[in-house]
């Protein structure tokens, strides 16, 4: 599990870094000030979650189901909330309506904070 943790985590970071070249550069041409924000705002969440699985994968205290449960939250947290973002943030290039996917984000969001949480439970309920 831990090698897959840390696959992914090292996948979700180098996908982070090429969509933030892109933004940067590729879409700062056609894109607002305010929809690359929000651009950024999804990239920025990915790496955070990505350093998070590297993190998580370290914690040899874990059980191997907590750390499947803390990785399925947050690759679904980071395709729902960052994904919707990008779709979001770029809706004005395409003739397809991404605000009605809008719902999701929040959705991405409570997921990462499902798998922050259950981090923080087994953490507490560690004995020293």
């Amino acid at each position: 599990m831990n090698k897959k943790i840390i696959a992914t985590a090292a996948f979700l970071g180098m996908i982070a870094i090429i969509l933030g070249a892109f933004g940067a550069h590729a879409l700062k041409k056609v894109l607002s000030v305010e929809e690359l924000v929000t651009f950024e705002t999804g990239v920025r969440y990915q790496m955070y979650h990505a350093f998070f699985l590297f993190f998580v994968a370290t914690r040899k205290e874990l059980s191997q189901k907590t750390h499947k449960v803390i990785y399925n939250l947050t690759v679904a947290g980071v395709i729902l909330f960052s994904g919707s973002i990008y779709l979001l943030a770029t809706n004005s290039l395409t003739s397809f309506d991404f605000k009605i996917i809008g719902f999701v984000t929040p959705i991405g969001g409570l997921l990462l904070i499902l798998a922050w949480s259950v981090l923080f439970v087994k953490i507490l309920k560690q004995k020293s």
